[in-house]
This record gives structure tokens, C-alpha cells and sequence, in this order.
């Protein structure tokens, strides 16, 4: 089974990108969301960029992970 998770996008170059959560980065590709810019939370799954989120649902959606973490 694959998650999506919940990355900061924290550089662009073009349609790729590198995202950050809790400290560790990821790259990305960016193709699927409409300008993308630095500081935008993303959806990301399989290293694609799916879905643009704001603020607060990217952080209640971190929340949520540190929770399954904090429980293992």
C-alpha cells in the first residue's frame, strides 16, 4: 500500500522540485499542479506532486502522521 503524504515545497527547477517534512526532504515532480511555487504544501504520491493544499490542512494532515509515528 502507498501514501500520499504532505511535503513543503522548499525549491523548483522547472517540473522538479524538492520537498521538506519534519526535517527530512523528498524530490518531487511537479507536472500535475498549475504554478508551483516555493513555500506551496503539496499531496505528494509515488514522487508526484497531486493535489495543492493550504496551511492548515498540510499541518492537520502532519499532526495526524506525527500521531502514527509517535504511537510506533
Amino acid at each position: 500500500m502507498c501514501l500520499a503524504i504532505p511535503l513543503k515545497l522548499i525549491s523548483i527547477d522547472g517540473a522538479a522540485a524538492v520537498g521538506e517534512a519534519a526535517g527530512l526532504t523528498r524530490p518531487v515532480r511537479v507536472d500535475f499542479i498549475k504554478q508551483p511555487k516555493i513555500g506551496d504544501y503539496v499531496i505528494v504520491h509515488a514522487g508526484f506532486a497531486i493535489e495543492r493544499l493550504d496551511a492548515k490542512q498540510a499541518e492537520e494532515s502532519l499532526s495526524a502522521w506525527r500521531e502514527v509515528a509517535d504511537a510506533e
